[in-house]
């Protein structure tokens, strides 16, 4: 036997229903947009920049100057900033020379897009070539297996030959 219920009930469940879950998306939401930024490290920002003395990446770098940059980046992060203002305040303090890797935004996006269009062009260069190299390796290949026939005179010369070395 079947237990139906009213439709009135089943409307009340399913406003119920809905209400709880957009409680719960507004709460989920509310907690992630409150929630504080994930503090960063001296280690990973070490990773990032340069020592702009030495030319080499900080967490490598052993100088008085690179000690006063980790001392600097050390302080913004007791201060509770962030990664990207961390970098930020980097770049204000010392140049953009400071970061690891150049900006993805006017003449340093060349940095990035000049290598790429190199392999885009030697992959399209062997794509286009590819065909005529197997091509000529056929036509070579056929042509060293088409070998003419010794006429007699030779072959018993050749067979001498192989015969002395046996």
């Amino acid at each position: 036997m079947r237990c139906r219920l009213p439709a009135r009930l089943v409307l009340l469940l399913g406003a119920l229903a809905a209400g709880a879950l957009t409680t719960l998306g507004a709460t989920a939401a509310t907690a992630a947009a409150t929630a504080p930024a994930p503090r960063t490290s001296l280690p990973v920002i070490e990773r990032q920049v340069m020592c702009v003395t030495c030319k080499i990446p900080l967490n490598v770098a052993q100088s008085p100057q690179a000690d006063r940059e980790r001392a600097f980046i050390q302080g913004l992060i007791d201060e509770g900033q962030t990664e990207a203002q961390v970098k930020r305040e980097l770049v204000g303090q010392y140049g953009p020379t400071v970061l690891g890797l150049p900006e993805t935004h006017g003449f340093d996006l060349a940095a990035y897009l000049v290598p790429l269009a190199a392999v885009l062009a030697l992959l399209t260069l062997l794509l286009l070539l590819l065909p005529r190299w197997r091509r000529r390796g056929r036509a070579q290949a056929s042509a060293e297996s088409s070998h003419p026939e010794l006429d007699p005179i030779n072959a018993a010369r050749l067979d001498q030959d192989l015969a002395r070395f046996d």
